[in-house]
């Protein structure tokens, strides 16, 4: 059994409250580094990248190089998933580290909470760190994600003045209607580093009155443990709904070949959703023609 990637919630906070995201309803809990070497060495028959990330941002942690030089030296490669706030509180020795393969930075988080940092503030500290990139020739990607995409084009303001500001950054041509017209998912800003588009998704929750059938990629591809410890078929599973089982009491081996992991995948394979939360997840239906 191998996966594409595993997603490692160092932690599940990430100091911003965003209009997008349901709040958390787990306890605020932060990975030891012990016990994340632990995971680490779990992991190692199953996948040679990770994400720190389900919920929570891994840069509000102040000694995030400490996981990066344990992923590297156990030779993961590490996607970094981060609002982007807290770039500056790290060195580009960190932000540039080896172990990692890509960083994602959420742009759609500026405007959809209260920090009281300014636009050009946010972005600078974007910028900059494509710069540093670009004059050290590093080999990471960086994946400037514009989630908020909608019928109603409802950040349509917010993007037109992110497409203006990155026009003059990077000396290319943004049109904010091409976006819109022709559903566009991402454009060059240089070399590999681009700018994603996707529409707003909706969080699972069991309280949804959404019912369906259908397949996933959890546990095909990818599935995450939370900062406690809890392993969840997929990344979208924040309150661990469908805990497998926790790596602070069983092996990694004996939860995924665990009757309830395997009536999961099982089900996915028949487009069947054998869990209520899989149930109500409207984002499998992304995967209906595949």
């Amino acid at each position: 059994m191998k996966f594409y990637r595993v997603y490692i919630e160092l932690t599940n906070i990430c100091g911003l409250k965003c209009s997008f995201c349901p709040p958390k309803t787990l306890p605020t809990h932060t990975m030891s580094l012990a016990f994340f070497e632990h995971i680490l060495t779990e992991l190692k028959p199953y996948t040679k990248e990770i994400a720190y990330h389900i919920v929570g941002d891994p840069l509000t942690l102040s000694h995030l190089k400490k996981y990066l030089d344990k992923s590297y030296d156990y030779g993961f490669k590490v996607m970094l998933t981060t609002s982007g706030y807290y770039l500056n509180n790290h060195s580009l020795e960190t932000l540039l580290h080896p172990a990692i393969k890509q960083i994602n930075i959420s742009l759609n988080s500026f405007n959809k909470n209260t920090m009281p940092l300014s636009f050009d503030a946010y972005m600078d500290a974007v910028v900059n760190l494509c710069d540093a990139k670009i004059a050290r020739n590093k080999e990471l990607f960086i994946n400037l994600r514009l989630w908020n995409i909608d019928e109603a084009h409802s950040e349509e303001a917010f993007n037109t003045q992110l497409f203006a500001y990155l026009e003059t950054h990077f000396k290319c041509t943004l049109h904010v209607n091409t976006l819109y017209e022709k559903n566009m998912r991402s454009i060059r800003l240089a070399e590999k580093i681009r700018l994603h588009f996707d529409d707003y998704f909706e969080w699972p929750s069991l309280s949804s009155d959404h019912a369906s059938q259908g397949r996933c990629l959890g546990l095909s591809s990818h599935f995450g443990i939370l900062a406690n410890g809890s392993v969840v078929p997929c990344c979208l599973d924040k309150d661990a709904c469908i805990s497998l089982g926790n790596l602070q009491e069983h092996s990694l081996h004996s939860i995924l070949n665990a009757p309830r992991t395997r009536a999961i995948i099982e089900g996915f394979k028949e487009d069947k959703a054998v869990e209520i939360l899989c149930q109500k997840c409207t984002y499998k239906n992304r995967f209906k023609e595949q």
